[in-house]
């Protein structure tokens, strides 16, 4: 109850996110002695030098998504696996990719004894999408990238929804909120994020 009460004084108020962050304990997705700082609102390093994010933004992101119980999503940015695991509980089919076979090797095998089978965990380069499953209603992408990718949105459903961090710099990252209109695309600023950087390319491990 704490844990939820944390998320709701942040600005987490959808009852159907509250709910899938309640159901999906964090703890799992961490190791050794950060798994014991799973119910803190903080960032924490995972392997490959990554990080899985602090429970307030995973809700703030995925409640800003807005996904649906129909809605096939696609994650860009797998590390540990726990966004995965939050959005397998609010939408139809999840398709999550990562640079770091490493992450998806151990995200994908977590998600399985999670008994999470609507997750299909790829190791690849994100920045391009997954273009071979697209269109996809909902798009999340949990790397920074100096604006939102073209092939990203390109692969955005009409009136889908992209949440992106942007920014040029570790410092100034904003998230955003892309919705594709008939006209285009809409953006709104959300709030002030970091995140490590989108990489292009496959990581050697």
């Amino acid at each position: 109850m704490q844990f939820v009460f944390q998320l709701r004084s942040r600005g987490v108020m959808d009852k159907r996110v509250l709910a899938a962050m309640e159901k999906i304990d964090r703890a799992a997705f961490l190791t050794g002695h950060f798994a014991e700082r799973a119910y803190e609102d903080v960032p924490l390093p995972i392997a490959s030098g990554q990080t899985i994010s602090q429970p307030s933004v995973v809700g703030l992101m995925t409640q800003a998504l807005e996904v649906s119980a129909r809605d096939k999503v696609l994650e860009v940015g797998t590390g540990s696996g726990y966004q995965a695991a939050i959005l397998s509980q609010l939408g139809r089919r999840i398709y999550t990719i990562d640079r770091h076979r490493s992450l998806t090797r151990a995200a994908s095998a977590l998600l399985t004894k999670l008994d999470l089978h609507n997750i299909t965990v790829i190791s690849g380069d994100g920045s391009f999408g997954l273009p071979e499953q697209a269109p996809f209603d909902r798009i999340l992408v949990t790397a920074a990238a100096e604006d939102p990718p073209g092939p990203l949105l390109a692969q955005l459903r009409m009136g889908g929804i992209m949440i992106v961090p942007v920014g040029q710099s570790d410092a100034v990252q904003t998230l955003i909120k892309v919705r594709r209109t008939e006209a285009g695309f809409d953006y709104q600023e959300l709030q002030p994020v970091r995140f490590v950087p989108l990489v292009e390319g496959l990581a050697e491990t």
